[in-house]
C-alpha cells in the first residue's frame, strides 16, 4: 500500500503520514454538517474538504485528492446514509474544487493564487455539481432511496416553486448549494493557509 502511494507521487513516509492525519481530520469533519433551510435536507454544508485543501497546497495536488478519496472511502464504509452516492459525489464535485485551488497555489504560491484558484474552483465545482447531479447523482439517489425521482424533485418544489423538473432542480438547488459551499471553503482557507502551510511543511 505504501509503495503504491509513493508511486502515485505522494513521496516520503512522512508525507504519507501527513496525508493519513489530514484524512482522519477530514473524516471527522464530515460528521459536522449543517442543513440549510433553503435546500432539501439531504444537501448539507460541511468543511471536510478544508484539510484536503491545506494538504494539497503544502504536499501537492495529488495529496489533496488522496485526502478527498480517503475520507470519503472511510465515510462510505462506516457511516454512509446515502449508500455511497453522497461520498461518490463528494469525491468528484468537491475534488474538482480541491484540485483547482491546489494547482493554482502550486503554480504561484501567494495569496492571489489562492483567491484566483478559489474563484475558478467555485465555478468548476458548480458546473461539475450540475452535470453530475443531472446525469448521475439524482437518478442514483432515487434508486438508493427507492423513491421516484419526482418525489425528490418535489422536495425542491416545496422550497422554491421554480423547481418543476430535474433541470430546474439542478439550477435552483444544486448550483446555489455548490456556490455557497465552495465560497465558504474559500473564505475559510484564505486566512488560514499560510499558518497551515508552515505547520505541514515542518
Amino acid at each position: 500500500m505504501q509503495n503504491t502511494i509513493k508511486k502515485q507521487g505522494l513521496g516520503s513516509t512522512k508525507t504519507i503520514a501527513k496525508v493519513g492525519i489530514l484524512s482522519a481530520i477530514a473524516y471527522v469533519l464530515m460528521f459536522i454538517s449543517v442543513p440549510l433551510p433553503i435546500f432539501p435536507s439531504f444537501l448539507k454544508i460541511d468543511l471536510s474538504d478544508i484539510p484536503a485543501i491545506f494538504g494539497g497546497m503544502s504536499l501537492g495536488p495529488i495529496a489533496g485528492i488522496a485526502i478527498v478519496i480517503i475520507k470519503n472511502f472511510l465515510q462510505g464504509i462506516t457511516a454512509s446514509t446515502t449508500g455511497g452516492v453522497g461520498e461518490f459525489a463528494n469525491v468528484i464535485i468537491g475534488g474538482s474544487y480541491v484540485l483547482i485551488i491546489c494547482l493554482f497555489y502550486r503554480k504561484w504560491k501567494n495569496i492571489k493564487s489562492v483567491v484566483a484558484g478559489g474563484l475558478v474552483g467555485i465555478v468548476a465545482m458548480t458546473i461539475m455539481g450540475c452535470i453530475m447531479n443531472y446525469y448521475i447523482m439524482m437518478p442514483l439517489y432515487a434508486t438508493v432511496y427507492g423513491m421516484p425521482l419526482d418525489a425528490i424533485i418535489q422536495m425542491g418544489t416545496v422550497i422554491n416553486s421554480k423547481v418543476t423538473d430535474l433541470y430546474t432542480f439542478v439550477i435552483w438547488m444544486i448550483a446555489p448549494f455548490n456556490i455557497i459551499k465552495a465560497a465558504l471553503m474559500t473564505v475559510v482557507t484564505l486566512p488560514l493557509f499560510k499558518k497551515m502551510e508552515k505547520i505541514l511543511t515542518k
